[in-house]
């Protein structure tokens, strides 16, 4: 399956890809990498054993169960993820997650471009009433792809993420199934 957009394509995860999606995540020696300054850094991100990831993350493939996200392509490179998770799936409470983990794509509205198709994607094949996102108030190009979306602040637990001796909002945003309908992007339609 493809999803593809004016500027991205939202693919499967291969496994091919998953050397490459290690080095993105945890950066390619003991540096952190630069997008996690910017997604959650207050939280731990402890580099798991090479070997013991990639052979793991090709088993999910294969076996069908790495379904809650796709890679984000631009250019024909491999530029970040998609992803979702249940807060609650009794009450079908869904979460969105995106990261761009090459530097040289932030701020050209890729990010989005691939918020938007996955939030559309996730409509359409999931019996869901809403798609929320979670950020923090330092990540302001994450509120602002999700406001150009059409989601709108449902929460600000206020000084509650403490990083670099500051404190900061966690912030939550969403959009209704029927407010989508309404807002959409044109390209997703």
């Amino acid at each position: 399956m493809t999803i593809k957009g004016p500027k991205v394509q939202l693919r499967a995860v291969e496994a091919k890809d998953v050397p490459e999606l290690f080095n993105l995540i945890y950066g390619e020696d003991d540096t952190l990498p630069e997008w996690k300054n910017w997604d959650a850094p207050y939280f731990p991100h402890p580099k798991p054993n090479y070997k013991a990831y990639i052979k793991g993350t090709e088993k999910k493939i294969k076996e069908g169960r790495d379904n809650q996200r796709l890679a984000i392509v631009a250019d024909g490179i491999l530029i970040g993820t998609v992803t979702y998770y249940w807060e609650n799936q009794d009450t079908k409470w869904l979460e969105a997650g995106i990261g761009i983990y090459r530097p040289e794509y932030w701020n050209g509205g890729y990010g989005t471009e691939a918020l938007a198709l996955w939030v559309e994607h996730l409509f359409r094949t999931l019996d869901i009433p809403r798609v929320g996102i979670t950020t923090w108030s330092g990540n302001e190009r994450m509120m602002k792809a999700a406001e150009k979306i059409g989601m709108i602040l449902e929460g600000r637990m206020r000084k509650c993420r403490y990083y670099n001796g500051e404190y900061y909002d966690s912030i939550r945003m969403g959009i209704l199934r029927e407010e989508w309908e309404e807002k959409k992007p044109e390209f997703v339609l």
